[in-house]
């Protein structure tokens, strides 16, 4: 089933509640990792009463961009990558 997608009208306070947002988020992305690290420390799965962890190894391949570069050259790089156009909000503090 598809979520519903909320709709924000903009006003003169929806920039602030934009920045208190991203905070809050930031706080809680250190108390998650702090938690996850603490978890992986431990070496074991946990249940609580509505979530279960459990830990997984894997291996992962990571592209080695200044390796290839020193290889086959940055025009061989440049060959194969394209630029694309991003645009983002970008929230600072006053």
């Amino acid at each position: 089933m598809a979520k519903a997608k909320l709709v924000v009208q903009l006003n003169e306070g929806s920039v602030d509640r934009l920045g208190m947002l991203l905070a809050q988020i930031a706080d809680l992305t250190v108390e998650a990792t702090a938690i996850k690290d603490a978890i992986k420390l431990a070496g074991a799965n946990i249940e609580g009463s509505f979530f279960k962890a459990t830990i997984v190894d894997c291996d992962k391949k990571i592209f080695d961009k200044e390796f290839f570069v020193e290889q086959n050259g940055e025009a061989v790089y440049d060959a194969y990558t394209k630029n694309t156009v991003s645009v983002s909000v970008r929230v600072t503090s006053r």
